[in-house]
């Protein structure tokens, strides 16, 4: 078994340590009968190297700007490139741009793309094809959840607000190979920011002549290390090695077959049959499993939580939003429930980061959220009496669809049974349907995940701002958005830290959310299978993986 550790590397032009957003079905075969053979000259369909992987659902999106979700994210990763991508070593590398300047000021950037760069479909991938794309995704009618990442360039928060316009942002296509980038401030982190997905670039002659393109294998069009296949919606998808890729000699396989299926037993099920390459763990069998060989586990930087719904009865009250937060054991939930070695969550901010004196966030910071029934039913009791409850109102928890997130929602209702006498109703629906809910503030107390987007820890609180679209509890405060707004353009990296801190203590004073466990990955591979690459923060890579016979 093999441990890999979160490591934050921070110089000028880019920090380093974790990537992120939100942590989330037949499968089909593959068959050789009419498929072309786009792997390495000389193979032929019976040698070809077939990864054989599961997403477990659909993807929400493959238009980059939209598929704010790691079962979007993950693939396409796969399918594009932006101007960095993250290195086996996890820090960001070089990709569509060969190299960049900075201005002395540290606010712009000027990117070189590389000569060699080009989409599947035989076109050059050119800067106005970055101008496109990064326009599109702050255009408000696009309605993108990851327009918040950029906001770090200049006007970008004005324009996705509609309160500028796209020629005041501080993105331009110089010449044919030439991008340059203006930034509000000062930003150490924006090489590691611009590998996300959500900047990735868009062909804009294939978008402007089919705003669909996205949508089928038949019209996708990529730039990254495979091209889209096939794609049976609901089902399965198959890419193929992208030999416009302008790194492609790396690439060692020749396809990836993705199956669709939502359910972590049959996976596993399949695994054992010699269906897919990779599995993760069943959680009733994670304690049998964990230390076989085979098993990588590997941090994540995230946070698996819930949020309360502070416009609806009864958690408009601080009070009884902590009691409900410290009714709950966290411990014995990754120990007896989830059981894949995750680390119980006893703040908001996971651990990896590592500040400008050397110390790691979560160390500095100290546990903020910790199980204490006893105060739990003391903060009960002052919060009913300040809304003037004899009653608490009915509480219903709600969940996406899952066996995993079931079991959870099952020990928090017994520990609210248990440690504040109340009973509380459980509803599930499926995962587009309840966020939808979650977003329209439907719910009153609700699971949710985090998976950070780029390194560094403002990227988990910058969440919880007045009207951020990933806030979806109605809390509002205006001391936090200031702190987080100081933390985003403090160019003095000891005085940036210390508004962070502030911020998690004051998320806790008032849990809008509370935690349950950080996330780590944990996955089992065929012995064939190896390369595959899981960043601590971003998205997993199969650029560098390989199969042997």
């Amino acid at each position: 078994m093999r441990k890999k550790l979160l490591v934050l590397l921070m110089a000028a032009m880019a920090i380093f340590v974790l990537a992120a957003c939100t942590a989330n079905e037949n499968a089909g075969t593959e068959t050789d009968e009419g498929e072309e053979n786009n792997g390495e000259e000389g193979n032929t369909a019976s040698d070809e190297k077939v990864l054989y992987m599961n997403n477990g659902v659909e993807p929400t999106s493959f238009d980059p700007a939209v598929g704010f979700d790691a079962v979007s994210w993950n693939p396409l990763n796969n399918l594009m490139e932006g101007l960095t991508r993250l290195g086996e070593g996890d820090t960001p590398e070089a990709a569509i741009a060969e190299s960049w300047d900075l201005s002395d000021d540290g606010k712009t950037y000027t990117f070189h793309l590389r000569e060699d760069a080009n989409w599947s479909n035989g076109d050059p991938v050119v800067a106005e094809d970055f101008v496109f794309a990064w326009e599109r995704l702050l255009n408000p009618e696009t309605g993108s959840s990851a327009a918040f990442l950029g906001y770090f360039i200049e006007g970008g928060e004005a324009y996705n607000s509609g309160e500028g316009s796209a020629e005041d942002l501080g993105i331009e296509a110089v010449d044919e190979k030439t991008f340059e980038v203006t930034l509000a401030a000062p930003t150490g982190y924006f090489l590691h920011v611009i590998s996300n997905p959500a900047f990735f670039p868009v062909n804009a002659a294939v978008a402007e002549e089919n705003p669909e393109w996205f949508a089928e294998a038949e019209s996708f069009v990529s730039n990254g290390p495979f091209a889209l296949d096939s794609w049976e919606h609901d089902s399965e998808m198959v890419f193929v090695k992208n030999d416009e890729y302008w790194d492609a000699d790396t690439v060692k396989l020749d396809k990836v077959h993705w199956a669709m299926v939502n359910d972590t037993n049959t996976e596993y099920q399949m695994f054992e049959s010699g269906e897919l390459d990779v599995t993760e763990i069943p959680s009733e069998m994670a304690e049998q499993l964990i230390n076989e060989d085979g098993v990588v586990i590997e941090d994540q930087a995230g946070l698996y939580f819930y949020r309360f719904n502070v416009t609806k009865e009864p958690f408009q009250n601080a009070k009884i939003r902590k009691a409900f937060a410290l009714a709950v054991n966290q411990q014995d939930i990754v120990d007896y429930v989830t059981k894949n070695g995750e680390k119980a969550a006893t703040a908001f901010v996971s651990s990896g980061f590592e500040s400008p004196s050397g110390n790691d966030f979560r160390d500095e910071n100290g546990d903020l959220v910790e199980f204490n029934p006893e105060e739990a039913k003391q903060l009960l009791e002052e919060g009913m009496e300040e809304e003037g409850y004899d009653e608490l109102p009915e509480v219903t928890l709600s969940y996406s669809t899952s066996e995993a997130h079931k079991a959870i929602a099952e020990t928090l209702q017994s520990a609210f049974t248990d440690n504040l006498g109340i009973d509380v109703t459980l509803e599930n629906t499926e995962s587009n349907v309840f966020l939808d809910d979650q977003k329209a503030l439907n719910h009153q107390l609700s699971r949710s995940s985090f998976l950070f987007d780029y390194g560094d820890p403002v990227n988990f609180l910058e969440s919880f701002i007045t009207d951020s679209s990933m806030n979806r509890t109605g809390w509002s405060n205006e001391e936090y958005d200031e702190l987080i707004a100081n933390a985003k353009t403090e160019t003095d990296e000891e005085k940036r830290w210390e508004y962070m801190y502030e911020a998690e203590k004051l998320l806790a004073e008032e849990m809008p959310i509370f935690p349950i466990h950080y996330y780590n990955q944990v996955h089992m591979y065929q012995d064939s299978v190896s390369g595959i690459v899981r960043h601590p923060v971003g998205y997993v890579e199969l650029k560098w993986a390989d199969k042997s016979e």
